[in-house]
């Protein structure tokens, strides 16, 4: 937010100062083309003016984003210098404060420009506010007043915006209302000298709410109230105008004021978080026999199976989280050599010491090697796995793991009740689940598990956070054959919902991200 303050500018009234006016203009990106962005207020009559007016810009550290500013004259074409400079310039000078000298008028000295710049990354910042109210007007004929709070931000054309609303305390002029929390974004637009307006009205049952009075603070001024009480005065304009002893309508007191940081999916990264990432394919026989072209596990030597080409497409994306590049990988519902039994959980690899393959690509070679071993049987049980990656997770519960486990199947499930068991359970530890359909199926089962609709429970017992999601496969079968572009679609739908689910974890475990090393 560049803000700006002319000094020593140019006398050009004959009989008073100047009434200066500074008018931001942007470069447009890659033309010698200027867009007007958005004017100051006019200051009378100073040669030293300091403008209130914020302009708020997106920056991008990548970008060369060329700014222009020039001083006027307001309602006269008299011009009192420009400047030029990159927003980077302003940004990366010392506490944001560039002094640049106005040029453009020949054979004249115009003064210099203090341009301020910061960042508004406050608006991640969460405000959690207390207030009570003393001596508020009575309202009602048979009782006191039913008072509640509404806040508004005011917007840059000067209209407001509601954005929040205590609730109603009734029969009482010493209301004492429940801390509340609102982002910054919502109360100010991350302009923290942005006015606040706080209307306090008296609840009626049909609707028509009696106006007590109003007050206006920023929130700048709020913050302050970390340290001491701030008392507001409630005023009703219209009862000022009538009654000359009106001194107000009542007082409201903030009685606490704080702020916390929402972390981010990338703080918890940058702190170290690991994705752990662990596959299980479905092997029962609703899938086809692999060595037939309808099966769909038949590998062509043109293209990879429905299969293989999900698992590529997650897979290479969440694998740049994870440090170590190991994949658990199994497989569920097929006869396992050397005697033939089901197994719901057998490592693609054969290895039941160590089921980890290396990297996607060793995920995909096991995964081909085990087609040509096991028999494709049944039943369609996820149970047995998601009890296994959850047994993993329940290890290591401080925030330095989250595990995402991948299903890929057919979708015609045996173990729907053990399944939903699992996943409530699961629902408490750090993993989600992606479950990928394959094939022709209704998935009505799928969209139960994914509990987008309505919260997934079990035996009574609600899960603690929804970690499901599912995607069928066929809805990202590109008719024009851009397969990279459909593949890197499905992975997009699928891992939309893990930065979320990451969160939801450590914030009801009360988990900060560690500090990354500098």
């Amino acid at each position: 937010t560049p803000g700006s303050s002319p000094r020593n500018l140019l006398d050009m009234d004959t009989f008073s100062k100047s009434d200066p006016v500074v008018v931001l203009f942007v470069q447009v990106s890659g033309s010698n083309e200027w867009k007007e962005f958005g004017r100051t207020e006019v200051i009378d009559n100073t040669l030293n003016p300091d403008f209130v007016r914020k302009f708020v810009l997106d920056y991008y550290f990548e970008e060369k984003q060329n700014l222009r500013f020039d001083v006027a004259l307001f309602g006269a074409q008299d011009f009192l210098g420009q400047t030029f400079v990159a927003l980077g310039e302003v940004i990366g000078s010392q506490r944001g404060r560039l002094e640049r000298p106005l040029t453009g008028v020949p054979g004249k000295r115009c003064g210099t420009i203090l341009l301020l710049a910061e960042e508004l990354s406050n608006c991640r910042d969460i405000v959690t506010m207390q207030l009570c109210a003393n001596k508020l007007d009575k309202k009602d004929f048979f009782g006191k007043s039913d008072p509640f709070l509404v806040f508004y931000r005011s917007n840059e054309d000067g209209t407001f915006t509601i954005c929040h609303k205590t609730e109603v305390v009734k029969n009482t002029l010493n209301p004492v209302w429940q801390p509340f929390t609102i982002p910054v974004r919502a109360l100010c637009n991350g302009d923290y000298d942005r006015t606040v307006k706080i209307d306090v009205y008296d609840w009626d049952r049909d609707g028509s709410h009696d106006f007590i009075g109003e007050f206006a603070t920023s929130y700048r001024e709020l913050s302050r109230a970390q340290s001491q009480f701030t008392v507001y005065e409630v005023l009703n304009p219209r009862k000022k105008c009538k009654k000359k002893k009106y001194v107000n309508s009542g007082t409201v007191t903030l009685l606490s004021f704080s702020v916390e940081s929402e972390f981010t999916f990338v703080d918890y990264i940058r702190g170290g978080t690991q994705l752990n990432f662990t596959v299980a394919i479905d092997f029962t026989a609703s899938n086809g026999l692999p060595s037939q072209p309808t099966s769909l596990h038949y590998v062509s030597p043109y293209q990879l199976s429905a299969y293989a080409l999900a698992l590529k497409a997650v897979g290479e994306i969440i694998q740049d989280y994870d440090s170590d590049k190991l994949f658990p990988a199994y497989g569920f519902g097929a006869k396992v050599p050397p005697d033939g039994k089901i197994s719901h959980q057998f490592p693609l690899n054969n290895n039941m010491e160590n089921p980890s393959c290396v990297g996607i690509e060793g995920v995909l070679e096991s995964y081909l090697q085990s087609l040509r071993t096991v028999q494709l049987y049944g039943p369609t049980n996820f149970a047995p796995v998601i009890n296994q990656v959850a047994g993993t997770a329940a290890q290591v519960t401080d925030g330095s793991q989250y595990h995402v486990l991948l299903i890929i199947t057919d979708g015609v499930i045996s173990d729907m009740l053990q399944t939903k068991e699992a996943i409530v359970t699961a629902s408490s530890l750090p993993m989600s689940i992606i479950i990928v359909g394959v094939g022709p199926a209704e998935f009505e089962a799928m969209e139960e598990l994914d509990g987008d609709e309505v919260r997934l429970s079990s035996r009574g017992r609600y899960a603690e956070r929804d970690i499901v999601q599912f995607v069928p496969f066929r809805d990202y079968v590109d008719d024009s054959g851009n397969q990279v572009l459909s593949m890197a679609r499905l992975a997009k739908d699928v891992l939309a919902e893990i930065p979320e689910q990451l969160l939801s974890y450590m914030k009801t475990r009360d988990i900060k991200p560690r500090r990354a090393d500098p």
